[in-house]
């Protein structure tokens, strides 16, 4: 079966109907490449700047000077080192409780069928209907006060891990793919002696590499990036992530600065997407089609 396309084969059978292709397809790709990256670019270089020349309108493409000097100091005077640290635990944790419990919680939910399953996970997806910002008040006054043993997780990781635990959206992505996995291979190893949770080890989680690498992505850049939650639970300035430090600290520190360690702030998550990008466009694909 022939794949359709904007273009029919026809039409590119045409006299130089090929070369206008690929020009209109080359120019359009050099245009959204340059959408996505320039931003990078004015943020890297604006950090090599001199604070006159960053401010400087109307704004200069390429620095006059080159000034190493703003990463350096952003790595110094905004204490960079502890709260990058800060950030890889709650980002870790986050990530692996998140990936233990959704993974176990879809799994039961697909292929044990427990019973109200369907009433369970309805009730799962219909948390998604619910604004983010309708739950921050019930969340801090959880994580203030927790119930049964009266214990407050305030400047602790532990209140960041346990509520990204419950995602609703992640578990869902989880279920779908193990819903499409084959049942004979299951069955086999059942029949095989296997019980569920070594089925589970043995074939399931090698099988779902692609969607737990989009998984994983999606748990860590959700609580790197968050800001409004940590700055509830982390009042001591030690313990806030990066992305609070920030704000925190921004408040006497040059333009250069700050945007210097914007950057170095960003470095984790750009190198963790190339390093990925394979798997993360292997498990966006493998939901697509049904195994």
């Amino acid at each position: 079966m022939s794949t359709r396309t904007l273009v029919s084969p026809a039409a590119l059978a045409r006299p130089y109907a090929k070369i206008v292709y690929w020009m209109v397809f080359t120019v359009v790709l050099i245009l959204f490449a340059l959408a996505f990256l320039f931003p990078v670019y004015w943020m890297v270089t604006g950090a090599m700047k001199s604070p006159d020349e960053v401010a400087r309108t109307p704004p200069t493409l390429v620095p006059h000077h080159w000034h190493l000097g703003g990463y350096t100091d952003a790595w110094d005077l905004m204490q960079l080192p502890r709260h990058l640290r800060n950030t890889v635990v709650q980002a870790a944790g986050a990530w692996l409780l998140q990936l233990v419990f959704c993974t176990a919680a879809a799994y039961a939910l697909s292929k044990l069928r427990p019973a109200f399953g369907k009433v369970i996970l309805g009730g799962i997806l219909a948390t998604l209907m619910v604004p983010a910002q309708a739950l921050v008040v019930p969340k801090y006054l959880t994580v203030a006060d927790l119930p049964l043993i009266h214990t407050s997780l305030l400047n602790d990781p532990l209140a960041i891990w346990l509520p990204a635990v419950a995602n609703a959206f992640n578990l869902y992505l989880l279920k779908r793919f193990f819903d499409q996995l084959p049942r004979d291979v299951l069955e086999a190893a059942g029949i095989d002696g296997a019980g569920p949770l070594r089925i589970l080890w043995s074939i399931v989680l090698p099988m779902s590499r692609p969607v737990l690498g989009v998984v994983s992505i999606f748990a860590l850049v959700a609580v790197w990036q968050d800001f409004l939650w940590p700055l509830m639970v982390f009042s001591d300035s030690d313990q806030q992530p990066i992305s609070v430090a920030l704000v925190q600290l921004s408040q006497n520190i040059q333009l250069t600065v700050l945007v210097a360690a914007m950057v170095i702030a960003s470095i984790p998550m750009v190198a963790l997407f190339l390093v990925f990008q394979r798997h993360i466009i292997a498990g966006i694909s493998a939901g697509s089609t049904k195994g």
